[in-house]
């Protein structure tokens, strides 16, 4: 078991009606709020004016607009902008992670008199950031309880995931009965976004029993629940099932003292986003099995046997070998079952920039440290494999 240093500060309040304790929450944090969100949802249900009715004796200013794979220009830069202009005290950001993810990086940068791409890149370490609390609406990224978040700069097709201490929320309202108007699409990615934080934490060099048993069930209860989910939306018990899924996918809770995976399909999607601009989790689903595939050798085999028996119940006695490739078949099969495209043909992606970034995420995301090592050569294959 590999040494840690593990906190999550942020407070949770989960379950039907939490929004009520949204002013209870932000008066210690000052009066002054940037209400950041992305676009009409949540006008359309009823959300932002209840979120303006509770907060009716605060000064709030709004940031509209933010987009999925949240823009470093103009989302961040304007957002920096209105937190320094109007001296806000403290972001609220409702919505899914992308708004939760582009608040982060404007809590550090409205602290900070530089160029805010320097704290994203870590070419400067932040020193302080506004106060951050999330309400959120879909379950996907597991931003409310983590300290991280990417944002993309068009220009540079850059694509980058920003950690820092400082920018755990205070607070995320955890409304299960916000996702119901989720779409089908919507709510197959956000699985799938989930099940690759799981996967990713779950194939490590040095693993315990206790974080493979979280893993195991972790990927058990978003295939079972997002079924539940596409069949009926407004099914609350497992809306909320999947929602707590996603909220622990990605906090470090279920690989405390797991050697690092390095995360090597989130550092390809990372360049597919950035580059093409799709759904992040249409993304991870299309790359997550031909990765897997590409790694199963002789080293990673008894991994892949333990995922196939354990999260599938494929039969131990059989061979290995068949044991491992059924598992990766079977996970194509879940994504593909749920409704995600699983060829980069069918997201708009096509061969012609596949070696520039194959090149980009080779010399960018460290992949040569993963726990299967991959050269420019193996994330090239990978690619091709996806098309």
């Amino acid at each position: 078991m590999q040494n840690f240093d593990y906190m999550t500060p942020t407070r949770l309040i989960f379950g039907k009606g939490s929004i009520e304790k949204l002013p209870e929450v932000m008066r210690p944090l000052g009066r002054r709020v940037l209400l950041a969100y992305g676009g009409g949802s949540i006008k359309k249900i009823g959300l932002y004016d209840s979120v303006r009715q509770l907060l009716s004796g605060f000064e709030i200013v709004e940031l509209p607009g933010i987009q999925p794979n949240p823009k470093y220009d103009p989302s961040v830069l304007e957002g920096v902008r209105l937190c320094k202009a109007h001296e806000v005290d403290v972001i609220l950001a409702v919505g899914g992670g992308s708004v939760l993810d582009c608040s982060k990086a404007i809590a550090a940068g409205a602290k900070y008199e530089g160029d805010p791409w320097d704290l994203i890149t870590y070419k400067v370490k932040a020193q302080a950031a506004l106060p951050i609390v999330d309400v959120i609406t879909l379950a996907a990224t597991g931003s409310e309880y983590d300290c991280g978040g990417v944002i993309s700069r068009t220009e540079t097709n850059d694509k980058i995931g920003y950690m820092d201490p400082l920018l755990f929320p205070v607070c995320s309202i955890l409304d299960p009965e916000y996702t119901f108007s989720v779409s089908a699409r919507q709510t197959a990615a956000g699985c799938a976004d989930a099940m690759n934080h799981t996967i990713e934490q779950y194939f490590a060099a040095d693993t315990t029993l206790l974080n493979d048993g979280f893993c195991e069930s972790m990927l058990k209860s978003l295939m079972v629940n997002t079924r539940k989910c596409l069949d009926n939306p407004e099914d609350y018990t497992a809306r909320a099932e999947m929602m707590l899924c996603c909220t622990y996918g990605c906090n470090g809770i279920l690989s405390l003292g797991n050697s690092q995976s390095g995360w090597p399909c989130h550092g390809i999607e990372h360049a597919l986003s950035a580059y093409y601009d799709i759904t992040h989790g249409e993304g991870l689903a299309i790359i997550t099995p031909r990765w897997m595939r590409h790694i199963l050798s002789e080293r990673t085999m008894d991994r892949f046997v333990k995922y196939g028996v354990n999260v599938f119940g494929i039969d131990p006695a059989l061979p290995k070998e068949q044991i491992a490739i059924r598992a990766i078949d079977a996970t194509y099969a879940f994504f593909e079952s749920i409704g995600i495209p699983m060829h980069l043909r069918e997201v708009g992606i096509d061969e012609s920039r596949i070696d520039e970034m194959a090149r980009h995420i080779a010399q960018n995301e460290g992949l040569d440290k993963a726990y299967a090592p991959l050269s420019e050569a193996d994330i090239r294959q990978i690619l091709i494999d996806s098309l």
